[in-house]
């Protein structure tokens, strides 16, 4: 609350610091589509993402107990964590890991990017009233995305099945974050996090058991190349670059944290084709432009709505020790 009329905002942080968050963000999330896919030539998908996932989750949990003693969660908060973490990491970054056995790391970012246009069109379901300039980028992301669906366009052996599941993993994803701004989540950004992924990581182990991936599996199988990704993937992609994510929620406007939704599938398809010569064809890099735009477009125009909202109802920082929870434009989030 304020205590006054000249109550003072907050200090900003150095520059440097939130350049060096972004950068985090931007090319570690940006890289995991390639790690996922180096992951999975020996590991597992579920498996190896479920236990990613789940470990990352619990070593979270394990320090904020060590560092924030007094903790709690409500039942009906710990409901709302299960089911975003189910949509968010079992629907959104479990579909992604199996897809890429299939799908060229590249692709698979492209696909995952229209996750801020399913955010849209799941607000305008619920009935939410939505500009003529959203509905616009709604449609030209999505003809961005059937362009990388096209009979003939696809790069050779990749089946419609994997493409598929991108989207719907991408549609989970826009799920989650939609029904996250409208549960009752645990008010702390890391605590939830931890309790989102160490459900979700729980769920997508027991799937990869159920689903029969343990049998024939043996750790001498695995490459080196990619245990090191898993290794990655879990120091890096989940507990770097998550802590990174919700240290800028914090410290900086919305509408620029947010230029990861459109920097990372960039950098994707360029990490896809410099190392493990992925091709990337004309009819990609029009799908790319077409999609990036429409996703800056959407993410900025959200962003900065909601940073007005939030410069007019200004109230001082949490206090030490504490993570202030917010959620990205659009519901725009990590997926991986």
């Amino acid at each position: 609350m304020r205590t006054g009329a000249t109550a003072r905002a907050p200090a900003l942080p150095p520059p440097w610091h939130v350049a060096g968050a972004l950068a985090v963000i931007y090319v570690v999330w940006g890289s995991t589509y390639l790690a996922i896919r180096v992951m999975v030539e020996t590991i597992p998908p579920l498996l190896g993402a479920g236990v990613r996932f789940a470990v990352a989750g619990a070593t979270m949990y394990a320090w904020l107990a060590w560092r924030r003693p007094g903790l709690r969660v409500t039942r009906r908060q710990l409901g709302a964590a299960a089911l975003v973490g189910v949509l968010l990491v079992v629907g959104g970054n479990g579909l992604v890991t199996v897809a890429e056995r299939d799908v060229p790391s590249g692709l698979a970012a492209l696909l995952i990017a229209s996750e801020p246009l399913w955010v849209i069109l799941l607000r305008r379901v619920a009935g939410d009233r939505l500009s003529r300039g959203s509905l616009l980028a709604l449609i030209v992301g999505f003809a961005g995305v059937s362009l990388l669906l096209a009979p003939g366009q696809r790069p050779e052996g990749v089946g419609i099945a994997g493409l598929v599941l991108c989207l719907i993993a991408a549609a989970s994803w826009a799920s989650g974050s939609f029904a996250s701004s409208r549960l009752s989540l645990p008010q702390d950004a890391l605590h939830s996090t931890a309790l989102q992924m160490m459900i979700g990581g729980a769920v997508m182990t027991g799937a990869g058991f159920a689903f029969g991936e343990a049998g024939g599996f043996a750790f001498a199988d695995v490459s080196l190349e990619s245990a090191l990704s898993l290794a990655y993937l879990f120091v890096f992609g989940s507990l770097l670059a998550f802590t990174a994510y919700a240290w800028l929620l914090q410290n900086v406007p919305i509408s620029t944290v947010s230029t990861y939704a459109y920097v990372n599938p960039v950098i994707a398809v360029a990490l896809g084709w410099a190392i493990l010569s992925e091709p990337v064809s004309a009819l990609t890099i029009a799908a790319t432009a077409v999609i990036v735009a429409s996703v800056a477009f959407t993410v900025r125009r959200e962003g900065v709505a909601r940073d007005s909202v939030a410069s007019e109802a200004w109230t001082p920082p949490p206090s030490a020790g504490r993570t202030a929870s917010a959620p990205s434009p659009s519901g725009a989030g990590p997926s991986n």
